[in-house]
């Protein structure tokens, strides 16, 4: 127990595991039958974190960031890139337990929402170490957890993956195959993306479907609170990153 957090064991994971992943199946099966998301619960709590308006309580490189059409947007091209991968951060606190929610439509490259991150200012600044809920215009990555800057991927779509204390991660099982996951990601279009970090335990969703469950036990590297933030990363052709109704629900 850490400043009110509950911490999820190792122990505590093996005990609850056959229970979530036989759920998770279960929603993955449902959801390849149907092609329906699990009705979502009545959103409460939540708070704005984007005015639709400006980059008023975020932090980026005005060269590669901009606010237009109700979205945060970020846009490099062939000729015009950033040295490193920079972000969008923003300032209003470092939250430790909460549920983020978001819409984003990405073209080209790759991207993905930071949090419980720290910034980089050794390396640049606007640039970001930690989790992140990865995107790409591929589909390749999208949905998974990988750490920027830090470990890499730690828990790839479709599965419920598990870090010990100085070993590294890797999955448990799997909650559905990662091909029909990707199915339901919507290409060249918004999506909604919702991110949930409870003490060391992680989720991701995309339109109302579970893409991947994390625990963090390895206490040299596991964050349990941090910044937020969006990607924007170096390409060869260029890529664009919009995002909009960001909002944040914290515990």
């Amino acid at each position: 127990m850490s400043g009110g957090r509950s911490i999820l064991t190792r122990r505590h994971l093996l005990a609850l595991a056959p229970a979530l992943l036989s759920r998770g199946r279960l929603l993955g099966q449902r959801s390849a039958n149907t092609a329906a998301p699990v009705p979502p619960l009545e959103e409460t709590g939540f708070r704005a974190i984007f005015d639709g308006k400006s980059l008023s309580g975020w932090d980026a490189d005005p060269d590669f960031w901009r606010v237009a059409s109700g979205a945060i947007i970020g846009e490099t091209k062939a000729a015009h890139q950033p040295k490193q991968n920079t972000f969008c951060i923003w300032r209003g606190a470092r939250p430790a337990d909460f549920e983020l929610k978001a819409q984003y439509r990405i073209t080209g490259g790759n991207s993905g929402f930071q949090y419980r991150s720290i910034e980089r200012v050794d390396v640049a600044k606007w640039v970001m170490q930690g989790y992140q809920a990865d995107i790409d215009a591929q589909q390749q990555f999208t949905g998974q957890l990988y750490e920027e800057r830090d470990r890499g991927f730690l828990a790839p779509r479709g599965t419920f993956s598990y870090a010990g204390d100085g070993q590294k991660p890797g999955a448990l099982g799997s909650i559905t195959d990662s091909d029909q996951l990707k199915a339901f990601i919507r290409n060249d279009d918004w999506n909604d993306i919702h991110i949930i970090a409870r003490g060391n335990s992680l989720a991701h969703l995309l339109n109302g479907h579970v893409m991947c469950m994390f625990v963090d036990d390895d206490t040299a590297h596991r964050k349990l609170d941090g910044l937020i933030g969006i990607q924007l990363h170096v390409t060869t052709t260029g890529m664009k990153i919009e995002a909009r109704n960001i909002r944040l629900k914290t515990f």
